[in-house]
């Protein structure tokens, strides 16, 4: 299905959890293709985004009369600069609906991602107020915006579905079982933006996906966790030292991964994408491929470079526990967003190597079979 895109050019565009990892990502992209966009977190301070070049011609806009300086309160942090991104505070776990659809409508938002959440070191409580509470606040303040509505992309995940389909390809109508609080509390919060599309009138897309990998992956993922030993074990060797062993849980599992560059493609096609295509719609976005987690750390530290040990242990510190394979099927953002993944693992374990490690140990090495091919076709779903 060949869907007509919106121009993302002079699209306004918050994205809620805005200077988080993904958060980042999406702003950068957004604004490199000449949207307005408003990074909005309870700080309001903007992390190490990646580089966003400014738009030859440029013209910032107006920047919103900012508020006065109180956490649920968007405070503007300077003017938009050359590609045309603020930042601003806004606290997305304390602030009512009414706080939240002031800020949305003093930024004329056109499109609304919400990129916030929690998922590492947080108790199920956490969980429920970053992945569901908030969820269905922001649906209210969308749902009480005048006018036509923004479009929302609620970025869901892959731990909703729980163990999936046990063989091939686990696809969108595959009824969710999640199995750990993250997975339920994600699960609550797709369920708000569907049923808000149903019977609130909010504008409202899902994007379910797959395990993230890429610059700047948060270190208490465990992707995050081996890179941050590699670049210690990078720096131990440059004053003489020896690498430790990186100590980790069994990696029995196999999982679908998708990098960064094709979540923020992935996202753009849906903020753009006809509403009769997308809303009320939940769409899986991965690789369609399970790679097992003990070659791709292995892969990892040959691309490295490093002669790092790996201990297995069952005593191992882990953040959480999950079913042994996933897979997506990913055939529904083909016909739907005109979408499908356009990196390989490899590329995207050399960008997050690259972010890591000092120069002298750029990512090296031979692409092994599981990571070196193209990405994987949809899957055989209709």
């Amino acid at each position: 299905m060949e869907t007509e895109h919106r121009p993302v050019a002079g699209l306004s565009v918050a994205v809620l959890g805005g200077t988080g990892f993904l958060g980042r990502h999406l702003g950068a992209a957004f604004a490199a293709r000449g949207a307005r966009v408003h990074l909005l977190s309870r700080t309001g301070q903007p992390g190490p985004a990646p580089a966003v070049p400014p738009r030859p011609g440029a013209t910032a806009g107006a920047p919103p009369a900012s508020g006065t300086p109180a956490d649920s309160t968007p405070v503007l942090h300077g003017a938009p600069d050359a590609a045309g991104v603020t930042v601003a505070r806004l606290d997305l776990l304390g602030a009512a609906p009414d706080e939240i659809a002031a800020a949305l409508a003093a930024y004329g938002a056109d499109v609304v991602v919400n990129a916030a959440g929690r998922a590492w070191r947080a108790d199920e409580a956490e969980m429920t107020a970053g992945n569901a509470e908030l969820v269905e606040r922001v649906v209210a303040a969308l749902a009480a915006l005048p006018g036509p509505p923004p479009r929302l992309v609620q970025l869901g995940s892959v731990h909703e579905y729980g163990a999936g389909a046990p063989d091939g390809a686990t696809g969108e109508d595959h009824e969710p079982a999640p199995v750990t609080p993250y997975g339920r509390t994600k699960l609550q919060g797709t369920q708000a933006v569907l049923r808000a599309a149903r019977e609130r009138g909010v504008d409202g897309v899902v994007l379910r996906l797959a395990n993230v990998i890429g610059a700047g992956v948060p270190e208490g993922s465990l992707f995050g966790r081996v890179a941050a030993h590699l670049a210690a074990s990078a720096r131990a060797g440059a004053r003489g030292g020896t690498a430790d062993a990186l100590h980790l849980p069994p990696l029995r599992a196999a999982r679908d991964l998708v990098d960064v560059g094709d979540v923020t493609d992935a996202v753009l096609a849906a903020a753009t994408a006809p509403g009769a295509a997308v809303t009320g719609q939940v769409i899986n976005v991965g690789r369609g491929e399970a790679v097992p987690m003990r070659e791709l750390i292995d892969r990892m530290i040959a691309l490295s470079g490093l002669d790092v040990p790996v201990v297995e242990s069952a005593g191992a510190q882990t953040s959480r526990t999950d079913v042994a394979r996933q897979c997506l099927d990913v055939s529904r953002a083909r016909r739907l967003l005109g979408w499908r993944p356009s990196r390989s693992v490899d590329d995207s374990l050399r960008d997050l190597l690259a972010s890591v490690l000092p120069p002298v140990h750029a990512p090296l090495g031979t692409p092994l079979g599981i990571t070196a091919g193209a990405p994987a076709e949809e899957g055989n779903r209709p």
